[in-house]
């Protein structure tokens, strides 16, 4: 029984080894590929085939072609044979010679629902000229055989008719033109539809600055087109910019912010000092003297608080900076590693576009189906209006919210697969100890990668985000109804759950984002690579701060820095084209643009730091530059790992000599005179 003891013994220091190696995991970047997370796939792709059923469920009843051929306020479908609705006059007629659709009131508008209020009819032709009497009704209707009434009123009566005022188009009918694709008669002056701009544009007070506007806008189209290719051109330099100038860049703004602190700290204390010495001289004559000096000391308290808050913030300040000086040296090694990574990876500027790309298609789609269940349902009754309306009744009112959410999660998940693919080919760069040896393109051999094995995780992480994006949408759509009745303290109860929820999924954003990179250096499932990664970062707490506050500053002036330039040529060419009346609307839209632009590139240029900067973790962590340990990072970030090492070991000697110095005096005391015990 002896051998056997034995052999269970060494079985169980087996076992306990390999639970120690699982415990204490080792980074492995690209040695081994596996599919991760693929339940979350598998239902992912269930859920985007709940998607397409609902599309084709609206295709299948008819919702669609409602939208596309129009009806009318009977629920008959333009351009075809109906059948009859129960309960409903007018209703299963034949339509096939009327293909559009035509309202009595195209200027009659709710607001709140963004839809026409009026009677609406399938008729053969729209009024291609103004009719300003009822005779232009009845001659128009004889004609073209286009009945503009109601169905049940004769054209060649239309004058003599008492229900003409009712069941005909409010004069004057303005001309109006089919749309290309929906087949309504659009009025070509648009001057009816200024209510839906005054709700968007809320700073419109009359139609004819309205006016103006549009009419800066198409007259200076060649110049916002240029201007916005300017901005895309500049936001691609800046980001190559930011690689020679990093150094100069980052520590001029730190200097800026720490001397901005300081004369903002003097400035307070002046004002305080001044008051003080000079503040019975210049307060007004008229007040009392009890209410003068009450409200002269209420201010020198003010300003008192103000300095001494100050005071203590520009202090935190410069100890921070002082003793994150290093790390701030890593912020600019790392700025000028990514412009490197652009250089050997340049297709990673194209990756905006194809996001954009892929986000707009979706919309769109999305959009368009959002349309077809507007028009899908059983026909109801408006009690209001008496118009025929289709609606989601029972359990089918729920596909708008399953739709809702689609819109949310699917939109997440495409920013995760960027996400995922720009920290697939950095991490392939930075591992890669010969950069001569990178695969032909890189960008395409992270996405190859992220179809085969990491879909799954892909999206796990974004329902992560829409789990917590939801319930903020939810609370904000709840702020905003009840607006003006809540009392204070709910409004600040919902105020604060919004912050908090918005602070969450930053966070969360953040935390993904580092899941992802660490899936792509390690091949493991979501949660593994975050719990991996929160480890990483928790390690570097003081790296990751400072990275993150100086870096995000530097990206965000360079946005402001592009808005401005952009901004300032835009003012130049709007202002010498003088035949231009308004361009403030035109200038508006460049600066967004602009924006836009720039947040899309400098936020990859972003991503693309913080891989680097987690890949530079785990390399220093594991690697230490000895034979079999050699570490992969680039010369730039070796340089500072030199630096940081001679000045540790500055400091270690430092440390030696006090205490070899502090240990000869303690030998030295017991042979002072007086001490002997001769």
């Amino acid at each position: 029984m002896e051998p056997k003891r034995v052999s269970l013994s060494s079985q169980q220091q087996q076992q306990a080894r390999l639970r120690i190696r699982r415990t204490k995991r080792e980074w492995r970047p690209l040695e081994d590929r596996s599919s991760t997370d693929l339940p979350w796939f598998l239902l992912f792709i269930v859920f985007c085939v709940g998607m397409g059923s609902i599309c084709g469920f609206t295709v299948a009843t008819g919702g669609a072609a409602r939208l596309v051929y129009g009806y009318d306020s009977y629920g008959n479908t333009c351009g075809q044979r109906n059948e009859q609705i129960e309960g409903v006059r007018l209703s299963g007629l034949d339509h096939t010679d009327r293909k559009f659709v035509f309202f009595l009131d195209p200027c009659n508008i709710d607001i709140v629902q963004r839809k026409i209020k009026s009677v609406a009819l399938c008729v053969s032709l729209c009024p291609p000229e103004t009719m300003n009497t009822y005779q232009d009704l009845q001659r128009f209707a004889m004609i073209n055989g286009s009945e503009l009434c109601s169905y049940e009123l004769a054209g060649h009566k239309y004058p003599g008719l008492p229900e003409r005022f009712s069941k005909c188009p409010k004069l004057p009918v303005p001309p109006s033109k089919p749309l290309p694709v929906f087949n309504r008669c659009t009025p070509l002056d648009v001057s009816c539809y200024a209510k839906f701009a005054e709700a968007v544009v809320t700073f419109v007070g009359d139609n004819s600055v309205l006016h103006r506007l549009i009419a800066g806008v198409a007259s200076s189209k060649e110049i916002i087109i240029g201007l916005c290719v300017l901005a895309l051109v500049l936001s691609m330099i800046l980001m190559v910019i930011i690689r020679y100038i990093s150094a100069v860049l980052v520590w001029i703004l730190t200097a800026l912010v720490v001397l901005g602190s300081l004369g903002g700290t003097s400035v307070l204390w002046w004002l305080y000092i001044d008051h003080r010495l000079y503040g019975n001289d210049t307060s007004p004559k008229v007040v009392k003297e009890e209410e003068e000096e009450e409200v002269r000391q209420d201010v020198g308290q003010a300003l008192l608080v103000y300095a001494a808050a100050a005071t203590v913030f520009t202090i935190i300040l410069f100890l921070l900076m002082l003793f994150m000086r290093r790390r701030v040296s890593l912020t600019i090694a790392l700025f000028h590693v990514a412009g490197k990574v652009f250089l050997h990876l340049p297709l990673l500027t194209l990756q905006p576009f194809v996001t954009f790309l892929a986000l707009l298609l979706f919309w769109m789609y999305w959009v368009l189906v959002l349309l077809f269940l507007g028009t899908t349902g059983n026909p109801v009754q408006n009690e209001e209006t008496g118009l025929t309306e289709f609606r989601l009744t029972g359990p089918l009112q729920y596909l708008t919210w399953y739709h809702a959410v689609g819109l949310i999660w699917i939109t997440e998940f495409i920013l995760a697969c960027q996400q995922m693919t720009v920290a697939g080919a950095v991490v392939t760069y930075y591992f890669t100890r010969d950069k001569n040896r990178l695969p032909l393109t890189p960008i395409l051999s992270s996405v190859l990668r992220l179809v085969r094995y990491h879909l799954g995780t892909v999206a796990k992480g974004s329902f992560i985000i829409t789990l917590v994006k939801i319930p903020r949408l939810i609370l904000m759509y709840i702020h905003n109804q009840l607006k003006g009745k809540e009392n204070a303290c709910a409004r600040c109860l919902l105020k604060t759950c919004i912050c908090c929820l918005w602070c969450l999924e930053k966070c969360l954003n953040y935390l993904n984002q580092n899941a992802y990179a660490a899936t792509a250096i390690n091949s493991t499932s979501f949660c593994t690579s975050a719990r991996d990664a929160f480890v990483i970062l928790v390690e570097n707490a003081l790296r990751v701060a400072t990275i993150n506050a100086i870096g995000d500053f530097v990206l965000f002036l360079g946005k402001i820095l592009i808005v401005t330039s952009t901004a300032f040529a835009g003012v130049l060419l709007l202002n010498y084209q003088r035949d231009y009346a308004e361009w403030l609307l035109p200038l508006i839209i460049v600066c967004l643009f602009s924006f836009l632009v720039a947040h899309c590139f400098l936020s990859i240029f972003e991503i693309v730091v913080d891989v680097l900067f987690l890949c530079f973790a785990i390399d220093t962590k594991y690697n230490d530059g000895t034979p079999g340990k050699e570490f992969f990072m680039d010369k730039a970030l070796m340089e500072f790992v030199e630096n940081s090492r001679r000045l540790e070991r500055a400091v270690e000697r430092g440390r030696s000599r006090v205490k070899e110095a502090v240990s000869e005096r303690a030998e030295m005391k017991p042979m002072a005179p007086g001490t002997s015990s001769a």
